[in-house]
């Protein structure tokens, strides 16, 4: 089979997502032809600064912006609407991806987030024979009937009907996630099926895996080996504050806060690629025990060997903690799909909230070695999805071989 997992650089979670997938597709089908692409490559220098940067900058300086855009947008009907302006305005950058699917003629695509759902579909439509609304010329066969994942050609452009399966990276499913066609949704959990099914989609067609990790955290750890490394004390409970492959957030002031629970802690903080940030902490002077780290590729060692996690409530941390068995305590989540995951996981019992960063001390000294932190970490273990990345991969080949035995080889 070829396979393509398609991703957008817009925040760290739907990458780490398409990640996981590859991983765990080259275990299950080693001989497979596997393509990971982020779209951002695809886009123009300016482009991309105003997506990805774009992005950053609004949820960091103007939060409440960004929910007021995604509460906006989240209705099918503003949606047909962006469609109908975008097709007014052709994008390069969509050719371009259109033109690289065409090239590979991979047999699945996988899509981590909603951007590559739109081209796809008109992909599918000129597959199936339909008029192209600006060339007005049908690129299907004459008959017009459904390529299934077939290869024609009309001319010396060929043409590609593959199977698609949209996989949802946060609890709750923006409407987005529907522009475009999918042949199968994955979806964190039953409420976020639920959400699907109210807006249209086949009950058949949506399959509950979980948010999709790396199989690093499903591993077990030796939890005294691991603190020896860091430098760490087994005698003292210890608690994560990681901000994002981008050093998001109000990290320094949660530390600071962090540093001023009674009674004894060490902190662990990391700060992704913000080398300024992690300079800036690791030269403060502070009461407790703490550990500052820039980029890792061990984050399932630190959460591990934590007592509790601090952080923003993204669809990729937060299935990481949950996979690990490991309580929250959120804090600032983005207004719009973080605000959504915060009640998932509130609701489940999985986390707690604060509002305010000078909150944390005294919600700290509630929590660290109280039954209700053991409790929630058993929570948490009971809702985490270790496996989703292998479940996603299974379903897909399973469906595909249903649909083309002759193919899956």
């Amino acid at each position: 089979m070829r396979v393509m997992i398609t991703t957008v650089t817009c925040g760290g979670g739907h990458v780490a997502a398409a990640g996981a997938l590859e991983e765990a597709w080259k275990e299950l089908r080693p001989d497979d032809v596997v393509d990971k692409v982020d779209l951002v490559k695809f886009f123009s220098a300016i482009h991309r600064k105003l997506y990805s940067d774009g992005y950053v900058t609004l949820v960091n300086h103007a939060p409440e912006l960004w929910g007021y855009v995604f509460g906006k947008t989240d209705r099918p009907e503003a949606v047909r609407r962006l469609s109908k302006l975008r097709r007014l305005f052709p994008s390069k950058s969509r050719s371009r991806f259109a033109k690289h699917v065409q090239e590979f003629r991979p047999d699945v695509v996988l899509c981590t987030h909603y951007l590559p759902l739109e081209t796809l579909e008109k992909m599918r439509g000129k597959a199936n024979g339909e008029r192209d609304s600006k060339s007005r010329v049908g690129v299907g066969p004459a008959t017009g009937e459904r390529l299934d994942g077939k290869w024609g050609r009309r001319g010396t452009s060929p043409i590609l009907c593959p199977m698609v399966a949209t996989v949802v990276t946060d609890f709750e499913a923006h409407a987005l996630w529907m522009n475009g066609r999918s042949d199968v949704y994955f979806v964190a959990a039953h409420e976020t099926r639920a959400r699907l099914l109210a807006r249209g989609a086949i009950a058949q067609n949506i399959v509950t895996t979980g948010i999709p990790v790396a199989s690093k955290f499903a591993s077990k750890i030796d939890l005294k080996a691991a603190r020896r490394e860091m430098g760490l004390r087994d005698d003292l409970p210890a608690v994560l504050v990681p901000s994002g492959g981008f050093g998001m957030g109000p990290v320094g002031k949660i530390v600071d806060e962090v540093d001023k629970v009674d009674g004894s802690v060490q902190i662990l903080v990391v700060t992704g690629r913000n080398e300024a940030l992690r300079k800036e902490l690791a030269k403060a002077d502070r009461r407790h025990p703490t550990r500052v780290f820039g980029f890792v590729t061990n984050m399932h060692e630190l959460m591990a060997i934590s007592d509790l996690i601090i952080t923003k409530p993204g669809g990729l941390t937060s299935s990481e903690a949950l996979a690990m068995g490991k309580p929250l305590l959120i804090i600032n989540p983005i207004p719009g799909q973080e605000a959504a995951n915060s009640d998932f996981l509130l609701e489940h019992g999985v986390a707690a909230k604060v509002n305010r960063a000078e909150d944390i001390p005294f919600r700290l000294g509630q929590f660290l070695g109280s039954k209700k932190l053991v409790e929630m970490g058993r929570a948490a273990r009971a809702l985490g999805r270790p496996d989703a990345a292998r479940a996603i991969c299974e379903e897909v080949v399973r469906r595909f071989g249903a649909e083309h035995p002759d193919r899956l080889r």
